[in-house]
C-alpha cells in the first residue's frame, strides 16, 4: 500500500537513490523512452527544500516489517531557490510575455514545480496524480499558479502532465540546444477527479 506525505530528512537517501535510477545521464536511449528526470539534486539542496516545505514523497509500506520505501517524489520551490540552475532564470525572464488563463504570471504569484519521479515498478497505479495532489495542497496557500518545464524529448512526462493532470503549455523554448515546453497549472483545481495512473 502506498502513502503520500510531506518528506522527512530520513527520506533523503531514498530520494537520491530513486533520482539516480531515473536521471537522464544514467539511462540508455531505450530506457529514456519511459521517462526521465534531468535535474540532479544534492543532499544540501533537498534539505533546503525540506525546510521550505517543498518535498513530497510516495512511500510503499511493507506489510511484513512496516519499513517505508520511497517510490516517488515531487519537489517544489521558489524561483529564487531554483535560480542556481541557469534554465530557471531564463524561464523567469520569459514570464512577462506569457499568460495563463488570462492572468499574468510573475515571480511573486508562481512557483516552480518539479522534478517529479515515480519508480518504474509503480507507474500506472495512480501514484503520480496522488503525489501531485499532495504537492498542490502543500503549496496552494502560498501561490495561485504553478509552473514547470518538460524536455520535448520526454513524451512520457508530457503526456502525464498534459493529459492526466491537465496542465497547459504556455511556452516553447530552447536552452543549451535542447527543446522544452513551459507549462502552467491552476493551484485551486484538484486533479484527482478523473486522473488515471502514471
Amino acid at each position: 500500500m502506498s502513502q503520500i506525505r510531506p518528506a522527512k530528512p530520513s527520506d533523503i537517501p531514498s530520494i537520491l537513490a530513486l533520482q539516480s535510477r531515473n536521471l537522464l545521464s544514467n539511462l540508455s536511449e531505450e530506457e529514456q523512452k519511459n521517462g526521465f528526470v534531468t535535474t540532479a539534486f544534492t543532499v544540501a539542496q533537498i534539505e533546503e527544500l525540506l525546510r521550505y516545505g517543498g518535498v513530497f514523497v510516495a512511500v510503499d509500506t511493507s506489510a511484513n516489517d512496516q519499513s517505508e520505501t520511497v517510490i516517488g517524489y515531487a519537489l517544489a520551490g521558489t524561483w529564487a531557490f531554483f535560480a542556481q540552475w541557469p534554465i530557471f532564470p531564463f524561464m523567469l525572464a520569459r514570464l512577462p510575455a506569457l499568460h495563463f488563463e488570462g492572468r499574468e504570471i510573475t515571480e511573486a504569484n508562481s512557483f516552480q514545480y518539479g522534478p517529479v519521479c515515480v519508480d518504474a515498478a509503480y507507474r500506472g497505479l495512480g501514484v503520480f496524480p496522488r503525489l501531485f495532489e499532495t504537492m498542490r495542497l502543500g503549496m496552494c496557500e502560498r501561490y495561485p499558479i504553478g509552473v514547470t518545464f518538460i524536455n520535448r524529448l520526454n513524451p512520457h512526462s508530457y503526456h502525464a502532465h498534459t493529459k492526466k493532470l491537465g496542465m497547459t503549455v504556455i511556452d516553447e523554448f530552447e536552452f543549451n540546444g535542447r527543446p522544452y515546453y513551459g507549462l502552467a497549472f491552476d493551484m485551486v483545481r484538484s486533479v484527482l477527479g478523473g486522473a488515471a495512473g502514471y
